[in-house]
């Protein structure tokens, strides 16, 4: 069972891997200015640099298992809510960059607002609500939900 598992896990990080390299390519320039990198529940959260008042505005965006935050602080309490992004891009894999935009565009054909209506959002927001977010090996964790506009 516990080999299976192993399969599983591999099978997850690897249908995701190309969504985690344009992660990487995002992180590069970010890490090389000052940004800071931390791992949690097998996930690289980047702290982006930049001033307070810049960082403080900025949420946090998943690709595979890269998360870019504007600060720390953010990354920690939007954690919930990105690891649920975590999940969807194992489900969905590089399909994941065709499905979340073309959900926000049907939102915005039916006269909804494109991300606050996007299905994926939704979907985290439930999750991180119930606190269940997270990859399917990851400890279940409440958080917060991003801040309106």
């Amino acid at each position: 069972m516990t080999m299976l598992r192993h399969l599983l896990h591999v099978l997850r990080y690897t249908w995701a891997a190309p969504c985690s390299a344009v992660g990487l390519l995002l992180a590069a320039p970010a890490l090389l200015l000052g940004g800071k990198a931390r791992c949690h529940f097998g996930i690289l959260e980047i702290a982006l640099p930049g001033t307070e008042a810049m960082r403080r505005r900025l949420g946090a965006i998943t690709f595979g298992h890269v998360v870019l935050g504007g600060s720390e602080e953010t990354l920690a309490q939007l954690r919930s809510h990105e690891l649920e992004h975590v999940r969807q891009y194992e489900r969905w894999g590089v399909v994941f960059f065709l499905a979340y935009p073309a959900s926000s565009l049907v939102q915005l054909c039916r006269g909804r607002h494109p991300y606050w209506s996007n299905h994926f959002e939704v979907q985290a927001r439930a999750r991180c609500a119930q606190g269940a977010a997270g990859p399917s090996d990851a400890p279940k964790t409440g958080g917060a939900t991003p801040p309106r506009p």
